[in-house]
């Protein structure tokens, strides 16, 4: 039988059976579940499946298995469930205390604080974007790479690899504002509008009180704010529209107030932030050097146990489109590199089979920038090792921010992350890396760990 065949089994048991499962989705490691019944989830039992790294218990019942294995494991999944990938079990099918489930746990998502939920909503934006802001971020880097290397930019295919590298990055605004209507519970097509509006070249030749727009003033933080208030007019119309003329009526409005409410209040609000939020980092970087590198870095970790990450991508995008680059993204991959190197001790001295299974499984993707199999299965769990993991990740994250390396590209981390590094400072990231690899496994190795922790896994 097949290793992700034994897994879906695996989960299928020890969640209650496929009747109790109302929608399967998935991430770049984890098979997210929604349960009808929470009560009939057997978190031990599911976190000792051969395969399993780690669970996570949130808004959604969240199963690490790694990155290449989720997908194969959910779409088995779906196949011993007849449930597709997102869709939601009927709701004729579920039973009274089903239906009681389904209420609290509504209750309990609206009993979230706003800034979790907040937080949350802007990572669901950005997720689905990233397998193509990892993609054309890589062509970028190696087009890039064979420009510095003294290839020709104007050859044919050199223009092809460039144009390719460009496109998400040309057209994010719209994708953003897409993601972000939809989100919300808007018409996507409407936020798309926002995004096209706010980075649309015409607004150069447009002046208000004598001063002529500047086109994508704001950045992606204007488009969401601007999209969300496309989501928020939207409704509001729809509630006092018509039904025969909703169709007509409730977009054309919805576009025309909201519009004029991005160009003379979004953008230039959004404006002021954008530019308080890259000034603050660079200065930070810029200022703090070592200090500031090893706080960020080093605190990284603790903040995606939270989910207070997923704020971070529009800061991210927002460097990129500001000044082509964050400076912010090399130092924080330093956590997952920190992570790499307390693994590396724990399976040199663990004698732990099954320990040492985990870790070989979660060593690849840690490589190449995955973290959170190693984090989920290894670190987190055995409780010391995750502390001196990120006192690694602090050391590699002090040399990046000194040596002030820096990506274009977002969507990757680890190793992976070379090919996006700019300024031809390649080396100098990877010597980075191996520092955060080599103190992540010192002070594992030294205070870390004892054989007795693998008892805990």
């Amino acid at each position: 039988m097949k290793k992700e065949q034994q897994i879906a089994e695996g989960i299928l048991e020890h969640v209650g059976g496929k009747e109790n499962i109302r929608k399967i989705a998935y991430c770049m490691t984890r098979v997210r579940l929604d349960l009808k019944n929470e009560g009939k989830a057997d978190i031990q039992g599911l976190k000792k499946i051969d395969g399993v790294m780690g669970v996570i218990e949130d808004e959604t019942l969240q199963i690490v298995v790694g990155p290449g294995t989720v997908n194969k494991v959910s779409d088995v999944l779906s196949n011993m469930t007849g449930l597709a990938i997102g869709e939601v079990a009927a709701a004729s099918d579920m039973t009274l205390e089903e239906r009681a489930q389904i209420n609290k746990a509504s209750i309990k998502k609206k009993n979230n604080t706003p800034v979790k939920n907040l937080l949350r909503k802007i990572g669901n934006i950005f997720i689905p974007l990233i397998p193509g802001l990892v993609a054309s971020g890589i062509v970028n880097g190696i087009a890039n790479f064979a420009k510095n290397a003294g290839v020709d930019p104007t050859a044919t295919w050199m223009q092809i690899l460039l144009l390719l590298g460009s496109c998400i990055f040309t057209y994010l605004a719209v994708l953003v504002g897409w993601n972000t209507a939809k989100e919300f519970g808007g018409t996507p097509v409407l936020g798309a509008i926002a995004g096209m509006l706010l980075f649309n070249p015409g607004l150069a030749d447009i002046h208000i009180f004598g001063h002529a727009l500047i086109v994508g003033r704001g950045g992606l933080i204007g488009v969401i704010f601007a999209a969300w208030l496309m989501t928020f007019v939207e409704k509001q119309v729809r509630k006092i529209m018509p039904n025969s003329i909703d169709i007509i009526f409730t977009p054309l409005i919805t576009i025309l107030v909201v519009a004029i409410l991005s160009l003379f209040v979004v953008m230039p609000i959004a404006g002021v932030i954008s530019d308080g939020i890259t000034s603050a980092i660079n200065a930070i970087l810029d200022f703090g050097g070592v200090v500031a590198g090893a706080i960020l870095s080093g605190f990284f970790l603790p903040l995606v146990m939270v989910g207070l990450h997923q704020g971070l991508t529009p800061i991210h995008m927002e460097l990129i489109q500001k000044t082509g680059s964050t400076a912010l993204l090399p130092v924080l991959a330093m956590a997952g590199a920190g992570q790499v190197g307390a693994a590396l001790a724990i399976f040199v001295k663990t004698k732990n089979r099954r320990l040492k299974n985990i870790i070989k499984g979660g060593l690849p993707a840690g490589i190449l920038g995955i973290g959170e199999p190693l984090l989920y299965g290894v670190t987190l769990p055995l409780g010391r090792p995750f502390i001196t993991a990120c006192l690694g990740a602090a050391v590699g994250g002090a040399f990046q921010a000194v040596v002030k390396t820096a990506a274009g590209g977002i969507g990757v981390s680890g190793i992976s992350l070379t090919m996006l590094i700019v300024d031809n400072k390649y080396l100098l990231y990877i010597i980075g890396l191996l520092i955060a690899y080599a103190f992540g496994f010192l002070f594992t190795y030294l205070f870390g760990f004892k054989e007795e922790m693998a008892d805990e896994i």
